[in-house]
């Protein structure tokens, strides 16, 4: 078996259920075959670079896998003849791929996806932090505005 990624890009009116239904068609095709899903990644609706088909934006999924060669001329068929997909482009990653390294991809792929976790939490964590201290940062600007100003109107 040979490691391949597939993007391909819907239209982004179809509704999550249809979303949901193509890539799991798409994932029952791979495996139907003989194949591994090692990550599915679901980037969400995009603004595309260009127009396609009077689209400006899309839905975009990118799959990792294994799978044999067939499988990729019999996705691609599936994928020309669907009017719900937009464009489409397969990529070989590796000209071979074991048990051994489907299962430590899967592993690569969860270590990263944890890993940006971690990351959006520590983001959001330290936006809330900034957050709070702006408001305690700015009470005591004012107090300290206002007991300077109480100084100089009792110099005065």
């Amino acid at each position: 078996m040979r490691q391949y990624e597939t993007t391909f890009i819907l239209r982004p009116n179809l509704g999550e259920d249809q979303f949901t239904e193509i890539i799991e068609r798409t994932c029952s095709i791979i495996t139907d075959d003989g194949g591994v899903i090692i990550d599915t990644d679901r980037w969400g609706i995009k603004r595309l670079a260009y127009e396609i088909n009077k689209e400006v934006q899309g839905y975009y999924v990118c799959l990792n896998y294994a799978a044999p060669g067939t499988t990729i001329a019999e996705l691609e068929r599936i994928f020309r003849i669907d009017d719900r997909v937009l464009r489409f482009l397969t990529i070989k990653l590796a000209d071979s791929i074991d048990a051994e390294g489907i299962s430590r991809e899967k592993e690569d792929f969860a270590a990263r996806a944890e890993q940006e976790a971690q990351q959006t939490g520590e983001e959001e964590s330290g936006d809330t932090a900034e957050a709070e201290k702006k408001p305690a940062a700015a009470a005591a600007e004012t107090a300290e505005a206002k007991s300077s100003s109480a100084e100089q109107s009792t110099d005065e």
